[in-house]
Protein backbone atom coordinates (compact mmCIF):
# COMPACT_ATOMS: atom_id res chain seq x y z
CA UNK A 1 0.00 0.00 0.00
CA UNK A 2 1.06 3.47 -0.86
CA UNK A 3 0.88 6.76 1.77
CA UNK A 4 1.04 9.89 0.93
CA UNK A 5 2.77 12.87 3.62
CA UNK A 6 2.66 16.38 3.35
CA UNK A 7 6.13 16.92 2.78
CA UNK A 8 5.95 21.13 4.13
CA UNK A 9 4.12 24.51 4.27
CA UNK A 10 3.50 24.80 0.58
CA UNK A 11 1.35 21.28 0.75
CA UNK A 12 4.03 19.32 -1.59
CA UNK A 13 3.13 15.45 -1.04
CA UNK A 14 4.95 12.63 -0.98
CA UNK A 15 4.37 9.16 -2.28
CA UNK A 16 6.49 6.78 -0.95
CA UNK A 17 6.47 2.92 -2.30
CA UNK A 18 8.44 0.09 -0.53
CA UNK A 19 10.01 -2.84 -2.49
CA UNK A 20 12.78 -5.23 -2.19
CA UNK A 21 16.64 -4.19 -2.42
CA UNK A 22 18.63 -5.70 -5.50
CA UNK A 23 21.74 -3.34 -5.12
CA UNK A 24 21.92 -1.01 -2.15
CA UNK A 25 22.72 2.80 -1.74
CA UNK A 26 20.87 6.20 -1.99
CA UNK A 27 20.14 8.42 -5.35
CA UNK A 28 18.01 10.63 -6.56
CA UNK A 29 16.89 12.14 -9.78
CA UNK A 30 14.69 13.07 -12.23
CA UNK A 31 12.51 9.94 -13.14
CA UNK A 32 12.46 8.58 -16.53
CA UNK A 33 9.60 5.56 -17.11
CA UNK A 34 8.81 3.45 -19.71
CA UNK A 35 6.68 0.22 -20.09
CA UNK A 36 9.06 -1.19 -22.43
CA UNK A 37 11.61 -3.46 -21.77
CA UNK A 38 15.26 -2.71 -22.27
CA UNK A 39 17.20 -4.00 -24.41
CA UNK A 40 20.84 -3.55 -23.35
CA UNK A 41 22.90 -5.18 -26.46
CA UNK A 42 21.89 -3.24 -29.41
CA UNK A 43 18.91 -1.07 -27.30
CA UNK A 44 21.23 1.50 -25.80
CA UNK A 45 24.21 3.89 -27.00
CA UNK A 46 26.42 2.99 -23.43
CA UNK A 47 28.64 5.94 -24.55
CA UNK A 48 25.27 8.45 -23.82
CA UNK A 49 22.58 6.53 -21.64
CA UNK A 50 20.28 6.69 -25.22
CA UNK A 51 18.22 4.52 -25.63
CA UNK A 52 18.68 3.51 -29.34
CA UNK A 53 16.36 0.74 -29.89
CA UNK A 54 14.27 1.78 -33.21
CA UNK A 55 10.90 0.57 -31.94
CA UNK A 56 11.06 1.63 -28.11
CA UNK A 57 9.18 4.62 -26.67
CA UNK A 58 12.33 6.52 -25.22
CA UNK A 59 14.17 5.88 -28.60
CA UNK A 60 16.77 8.82 -28.65
CA UNK A 61 15.84 10.12 -24.84
CA UNK A 62 18.96 9.23 -22.15
CA UNK A 63 18.62 7.68 -18.89
CA UNK A 64 22.25 9.20 -17.56
CA UNK A 65 22.03 10.24 -13.95
CA UNK A 66 17.90 9.73 -14.16
CA UNK A 67 15.76 7.18 -12.15
CA UNK A 68 15.17 4.89 -14.41
CA UNK A 69 11.75 3.15 -13.98
CA UNK A 70 10.98 -0.07 -16.53
CA UNK A 71 9.41 -3.35 -16.10
CA UNK A 72 12.69 -5.22 -16.79
CA UNK A 73 15.25 -6.24 -18.94
CA UNK A 74 15.08 -8.18 -22.41
CA UNK A 75 17.50 -9.35 -24.95
CA UNK A 76 20.90 -11.12 -24.51
CA UNK A 77 23.56 -11.32 -21.83
CA UNK A 78 24.94 -8.17 -23.23
CA UNK A 79 23.13 -6.24 -20.90
CA UNK A 80 25.02 -6.53 -18.40
CA UNK A 81 28.53 -5.28 -20.36
CA UNK A 82 26.28 -2.46 -21.96
CA UNK A 83 25.54 -0.99 -18.94
CA UNK A 84 29.08 -1.73 -17.42
CA UNK A 85 30.51 0.21 -20.27
CA UNK A 86 27.45 3.29 -19.35
CA UNK A 87 28.81 3.15 -15.55
CA UNK A 88 32.25 3.97 -16.98
CA UNK A 89 31.26 6.75 -19.27
CA UNK A 90 29.61 8.53 -16.72
CA UNK A 91 25.97 7.79 -18.32
CA UNK A 92 24.93 4.87 -16.22
CA UNK A 93 21.11 5.61 -14.14
CA UNK A 94 21.49 7.11 -10.88
CA UNK A 95 19.08 4.25 -9.58
CA UNK A 96 16.99 1.35 -11.32
CA UNK A 97 13.30 0.50 -10.18
CA UNK A 98 12.10 -2.97 -11.79
CA UNK A 99 9.00 -5.14 -11.66
CA UNK A 100 10.51 -7.98 -12.77
CA UNK A 101 14.01 -9.98 -11.69
CA UNK A 102 15.68 -11.59 -14.04
CA UNK A 103 19.45 -12.93 -13.74
CA UNK A 104 20.57 -10.38 -16.57
CA UNK A 105 19.21 -7.37 -14.87
CA UNK A 106 20.16 -8.99 -11.42
CA UNK A 107 23.95 -8.53 -12.94
CA UNK A 108 23.56 -5.14 -14.96
CA UNK A 109 22.19 -3.30 -11.57
CA UNK A 110 25.52 -4.87 -9.96
CA UNK A 111 27.60 -3.82 -12.52
CA UNK A 112 26.09 -0.18 -12.63
CA UNK A 113 26.73 0.28 -8.65
CA UNK A 114 23.58 2.33 -8.72
CA UNK A 115 20.61 1.71 -6.16
CA UNK A 116 18.40 -0.77 -7.47
CA UNK A 117 14.78 -1.87 -6.31
CA UNK A 118 12.02 -4.44 -6.91
CA UNK A 119 9.16 -6.21 -6.00
CA UNK A 120 6.94 -3.23 -4.87
CA UNK A 121 4.12 -3.04 -2.68
CA UNK A 122 1.94 -1.07 -5.60
CA UNK A 123 3.06 -1.02 -9.45
CA UNK A 124 5.71 1.99 -9.65
CA UNK A 125 4.79 1.96 -13.49
CA UNK A 126 1.39 3.22 -12.14
CA UNK A 127 2.32 5.94 -10.30
CA UNK A 128 5.70 7.30 -11.33
CA UNK A 129 5.64 9.24 -14.58
CA UNK A 130 9.06 10.93 -16.49
CA UNK A 131 9.75 14.15 -14.52
CA UNK A 132 8.67 13.07 -11.27
CA UNK A 133 11.57 13.61 -8.60
CA UNK A 134 12.17 10.87 -6.92
CA UNK A 135 14.50 9.32 -4.25
CA UNK A 136 15.79 6.15 -3.44
CA UNK A 137 16.99 4.61 -0.45
CA UNK A 138 17.54 0.91 -1.33
CA UNK A 139 19.07 0.03 2.50
CA UNK A 140 15.68 0.62 3.70
CA UNK A 141 13.74 -0.67 0.53
CA UNK A 142 12.20 3.14 0.39
CA UNK A 143 11.20 5.34 -2.47
CA UNK A 144 9.58 8.64 -2.54
CA UNK A 145 8.09 10.66 -5.64
CA UNK A 146 7.55 13.74 -5.64
CA UNK A 147 4.90 14.61 -8.62
CA UNK A 148 6.45 16.91 -11.31
CA UNK A 149 3.26 19.26 -11.07
CA UNK A 150 3.78 19.19 -7.24
CA UNK A 151 7.38 20.73 -7.00
CA UNK A 152 8.00 24.22 -7.49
Amino acid sequence: MTSTTAMNSAEKKIIVLRGRKVVGGLAQGEALVTRDRISGWGGIDPRTGTIIETRHELRGQSFANKVLVFPGAKGSSGWSSQFHIARLAGSAPAAMLFNEMTTKIALGAVVVHAPALTDFDADPLDIIESGDWVKVDAERGIVEITKARDRT
